[in-house]
């Protein structure tokens, strides 16, 4: 594939698991490029579960799966790679239990963690928050899309833009050279997942 973070699904942990694989079938239909499954609830069972659900929907697909947060998840499901937020465990920890060949993220919130991602083993940054949101309610700042074209021109790792991401605002940010763009409700809240999927990619251009 030859740039899997273009459409970057992240999964609603509040969807039940039919409809958490309904929306990931059908968004890969549609097109989407990766999927990072995340589980804030804390139930690791109910974790791997909905791992092992997706990773078996994207067998053959060529589309990654990511765990969010947990180490312990992604080496038990064997995923694609890893998401790490500024909270989680170390990069340069995840690293080693992963092992080189995995895909690992790390959710950036300021320009000084931009700064610290040049010198650790991650293979893309998650910008995180692009806009407001109301999934995000904590997000101390919004990188806007001045924002995400400075930081661009900081890093030479890949860029996901998250955050209040949606067809509106998608032209604008793709002009930027963002790598990827993550959505979450403009996917898992649509009636048709894999039209969602095929429309955003269409904006995308």
């Amino acid at each position: 594939m030859s740039n899997p973070y273009k459409l970057y699904l992240v999964t609603d942990d509040q969807q039940d698991l039919a409809t958490l694989e309904h929306v990931v079938e059908q968004g890969v239909a549609g097109g989407v490029t990766m999927v990072q499954v995340r589980e804030k609830h804390g139930d690791v069972r109910a974790f791997i579960e909905r791992a092992q659900r997706v990773k078996a929907i994207l067998s053959g697909t060529g589309v990654p799966l990511i765990i969010n947060d947990r180490v312990d998840v992604a080496l038990a499901v064997d995923a694609d790679g890893l998401h790490l937020g500024q909270s989680d465990m170390p990069a340069e920890i995840a690293r080693q239990l992963i092992g080189e060949d995995k895909i690992l993220g790390l959710s950036i919130e300021n320009e000084q963690q931009l700064k610290e991602a040049e010198h650790l083993p991650i293979d893309y940054i998650g910008l995180s928050a692009i806009f407001a949101t109301p999934t995000k309610t904590n997000t101390k700042k919004h990188w806007g899309v001045e924002g995400l074209k400075s930081a661009l021109e900081t890093t030479k790792l890949p860029i996901v833009g998250i955050g209040g991401i949606n067809e509106s605002n998608i032209p604008e940010l793709m002009a930027t050279g963002v790598h990827g763009l993550a959505l979450v409700s403009a996917i898992c809240q649509a009636d048709d997942p894999k039209a969602a999927a095929q429309h955003l990619l269409s904006l995308m251009g």
